[in-house]
């Protein structure tokens, strides 16, 4: 009884390691926040119009696939520890070009390099905690990056509301120049957190990657057992003891995106297409229209002075970043599952509220419906409250933890490249679509989309709870259908068995 309490208790610094982790998504997340609020300030500063809005929001997408696809290599090579530090000093770059800006296109180019860090960082920080953690608790630390992308978008709205009182052509400059200080205390501060065990484990580095996983395991028993798990899924033996080893594959990343995408087998294809589907739903389904382009919401809705529409956007930042946090305490119990699920059919319902409610409002032309004002706020905090408890923080746990070891990191900035087109997709087009459909369409599109989620996720996304990140490929071997069918893909010359 005593051993399974042991078990289930989260090791102190496994945690402290995933916490420094997740300040990266922190600065990320501020990025987000602070950008939302700051648009109102810049188009009046600078005199720009719609279009170049949502450039400026959506341009920090399309670079940060740079930082994405660079990320996975990287890290096989420089380590995932290091990876994080040149994210951060990539951040504290784009934040004093922001910061500084004299014009438009310096703003952009701030923006763009910002981009790149925030590919860095939506990788190598998920793939770090779970690399870090134990099995059952891997789900919540795991989790404390998207914990960390929440509650700096929280920051980046009370930042918008506070720097909103100073003059015009300085306060949206402080807003982003803040970001500067966190990134110079974790490019500095990761670097007294030890690397990934299982990184060092494929460099031969045994002995180095055994004194890790005895500080980050609750006892000598849980950090062999690990590192045995480790040994079999890159192909030293179990019994070998040496301190380092020659690995006869490569150790770097070459190869990988062959065995990803050229020649993968059915159960890396399958990890593929679950990574790719749910990163693309979760951005698909518009969360970044509201954390983005919340005061234009609020403001369809009816509300009218800048400090209302602010003060507004902090509540969504309030019930993102608490239901995000609340959700990482029911990853490990309830399972990925059945917390994505629940978490999406609420979304469905929401957004078909917030659709109506501003359909009403719209067709009101310039009368107030004060009923429909307040069912859009409200169903707006819901739907970011249903986002949150599950496809927010699952999406990133998920596809940290369903690679094979060797692919995991190159695997994972294939998912963060779809995650960010398809977020830049959402904030580049997201003004011009509601002036096609109006501001009521777009979110009943986005329910639509969220339908095609619920279905994708029941289909093809098998629970992985409690499952060690070295037995990730037997779970994607077998897919168990209703009416007690079985499917089993085999990899070897058996080929296809259906019983």
């Amino acid at each position: 009884m005593e051993e399974g309490k042991e078990d289930r208790k989260i090791n102190k610094y496994s945690c402290a390691c995933s916490i420094v982790a997740s300040m990266i998504s922190i600065i990320f997340g501020y990025e987000t926040g602070v950008t939302s609020g700051a648009m109102i300030f810049i188009k009046e500063d600078l005199k720009i119009n719609d279009v170049q809005v949502q450039v400026f929001a959506g341009i920090i997408n399309f670079c940060a696939l740079v930082g994405a696809l660079s990320a996975g290599r990287t890290s096989d090579y420089i380590g995932r520890r290091y990876t994080i530090s040149l994210a951060s000093t990539i951040f504290l770059l784009g934040s004093l070009l922001m910061g500084f800006a004299p014009s438009y296109a310096v703003l952009l180019i701030g923006r763009c390099v910002a981009g790149i860090g925030v590919g860095f960082a939506l990788v190598i920080a998920p793939v770090y905690s779970a690399e870090i953690s134990a099995t059952n608790t891997r789900g919540i630390l795991s989790s404390l990056p998207e914990i960390g992308i929440s509650l700096g978008i929280l920051l980046g709205y009370i930042s918008n509301y506070f720097f909103s009182k100073l003059a015009l052509n300085i306060g949206w400059r402080i807003m982003f120049f803040m970001a500067t200080i966190p990134s110079i205390g974790l490019a500095f501060g990761i670097l007294r957190m030890p690397e990934s065990p299982r990184w060092l484990a494929i460099q031969g580095r045994l002995r180095d990657a055994k004194h890790v996983l005895l500080k980050v395991s609750n006892s000598k028993e849980e950090a062999q057992s690990r590192l045995q798990d480790i040994k079999l899924a890159i192909g030293i033996d179990a019994d070998c003891n040496d301190d380092f080893v020659t690995l006869k594959q490569n150790t770097c990343g070459k190869g990988v995106w062959k065995e990803l995408l050229l020649r993968p087998t059915p159960p890396v294809r399958w990890v593929l297409l679950a990574a790719i589907g749910i990163h693309f739903f979760e951005h698909a389904t518009g969360i970044e229209a509201v954390v983005l382009y919340g005061p234009r919401i609020f403001k369809k809705a009816g509300v009218t002075t800048n400090d209302k529409l602010l003060l507004a956007n902090i509540g969504v930042g309030v019930a993102k970043t608490i239901f995000i946090t609340a959700s990482t305490f029911f990853i490990d119990k309830a399972g990925r599952r059945k917390l994505l699920l629940t978490s999406v059919g609420g979304m469905i319902i929401a957004l078909l509220g917030l659709g109506f409610a501003l359909t009403i409002v719209h067709q009101s032309h310039d009368q107030k419906v004060v009923w429909a004002l307040w069912l859009s706020i409200a169903t707006c905090y819901i739907y970011v409250m249903f986002f949150s408890i599950g496809l927010a923080p699952i999406t990133w746990v998920y596809s940290s933890e369903i690679f094979p070891l060797k692919l995991r990191a190159q695997g994972a900035s294939i998912g963060v490249a779809v995650n960010r087109v398809t977020n830049a997709t959402v904030s580049m087009t997201f003004l011009s679509l509601v002036n096609a459909i109006t501001i009521g369409g777009a979110f009943f599109m986005f329910a639509g989309m969220a339908v095609l989620a619920w279905i994708f996720f029941f289909f093809f996304l098998p629970e992985t709870k409690g499952r060690s990140l070295e037995e990730m490929e037997q779970v994607f071997t077998r897919v168990k259908k209703s009416r007690n069918v079985d499917v089993e893909l085999q990899t070897g010359n058996k080929g296809v068995q259906v019983a």
